[in-house]
């Protein structure tokens, strides 16, 4: 779960860790008076759930009230895109006005969960700021990486040992050996995936800061903290997600025209690994879960559907706990009414196997049955490739 930097940075003010002074603003007038506040030199920066956005433009140095008032306006109307979000962008509903700090030197630390060894990692590097993806790539001896002992912590050696890597001296160090040990506090205590300050600057005035601050928290805690539901902004989701999270569908939206339903995460994810081998593009991710019932598999289904870009849907179901006719059933429940003529290949194996063939050959449905993963992405890729072919006023 993605959370603004306003949020994440509150959260960290909370911990005792330094951020520049800051209010959240979500008009020009809000903006005005917040630079007012503050001060006449200030920074405005766009809230999206997405990195990138100084070079999108979406960080701007301001001037006073009259110059800031301007750079809002221009802000709040735009959808700001970034490597991140793609050509379509995120649209910028609210912004972050900080003071202007003096700078003497920036840094990189994060806390992230490494899946690989099942453990918390803390990643520093001297080299922090905007281009720290490149450092990482060209530079790696640059990023250091701490393998956290879950039965030991971040204890002060390790966290003074960060500091020494990133050249800090005297007073500074135990500020930044109290700050690696709040942020392993924040992971653990909120459940994070992800904790990123981006940069951790030491101002001219010799203090440590948290400039920019990214924070993520592990959807599968979620349970624990039902405050955190308050903390989405609903608009930096897409529509279709958001009404699959209503329906406890995992559903993510991808930049595709395959809609994929499966059932089983590790059964998605190959997938959409084969569709890709096979040169398509999925449209998503969906995982209808092992015990899905008929209105629920329906209700999967019009989620693909309503997405526009979908030209051709492939449906990979193992019929274990989940019966194949059952997924039949809900294919021809949710297109009941619809005049859906996209081309569907459906590839299912496991139990009433036969009655759920049966149900889509019945069905007057565009749909194809095959035995296996390989043949049913082939099958829709040709089938979309073919569709795309066809002049749209045949199409209609």
């Amino acid at each position: 779960m993605n959370i603004h930097e306003y949020q994440a940075k509150e959260i960290l003010k909370a911990y005792g860790i330094p951020v520049p002074s800051g209010r959240m603003v979500k008009t020009v007038r809000q903006t005005q008076k917040a630079v007012e506040e503050i001060g006449r030199l200030c920074v405005l920066k766009a809230q999206i759930y997405a990195g990138g956005r100084g070079k999108a433009g979406g960080v701007k140095k301001v001037n006073g009230s009259l110059h800031a008032c301007e750079a809002a306006g221009d802000l709040l109307k735009k959808k700001l895109a970034t490597v991140q979000t793609g050509s379509k962008g995120l649209a910028v509903k609210c912004l972050l006005v900080e003071e202007t700090v003096e700078i003497e030197k920036e840094f990189y630390l994060s806390i992230t969960l490494d899946r690989r060894t099942s453990r918390y990692c803390l990643i520093a590097s001297a080299q922090g700021g905007m281009d720290i993806e490149e450092v990482a790539r060209v530079s790696p001896e640059k990023i250091h990486t701490i393998y956290i002992d879950p039965f030991i912590g971040v204890r002060s050696y390790h966290a003074r040992g960060i500091a020494i890597f990133l050249g800090l001296k005297g007073k500074i160090v135990e500020d930044c050996v109290k700050l690696i040990q709040n942020l392993y506090k924040i992971v653990l205590e909120k459940d994070c995936s992800v904790i990123e300050i981006n940069p951790l600057a030491v101002s001219k005035a010799g203090k440590l800061i948290a400039m920019d601050c990214k924070i993520n928290f592990d959807d599968n805690a979620l349970f624990r903290h039902p405050d955190y539901e308050k903390m989405i902004d609903v608009s930096q989701l897409d529509p279709l997600e958001i009404q699959a999270k209503k329906l406890d569908l995992a559903y993510i939206k991808l930049n595709g025209n395959i809609g994929c339903m499966v059932n089983g995460a590790g059964l998605a994810m190959a997938t959409l690994d084969v569709l890709k081998e096979y040169r398509g593009e999925p449209a998503n991710f969906l995982d209808v879960g092992g015990g899905a019932s008929r209105e629920k598999v329906a209700e999967a289904f019009r989620i693909i559907l309503k997405d526009r870009n979908v030209k051709g849907i492939f449906v990979n179901i193992f019929g274990g706990i989940m019966r194949c006719d059952i997924i039949a059933q809900g294919i021809i429940d949710a297109s009941t009414g619809i005049a859906c003529n996209l081309p569907i290949v459906v590839r299912m194996d496991g139990s009433r196997l036969i009655e759920g063939k049966n149900l889509l050959s019945q069905s007057g449905l565009n749909i194809e049955t095959v035995d296996n993963l390989g043949d049913g992405a082939a099958k829709i890729v040709q089938r979309v490739i073919k569709k795309r072919k066809v002049p749209i006023e045949k199409q209609l």
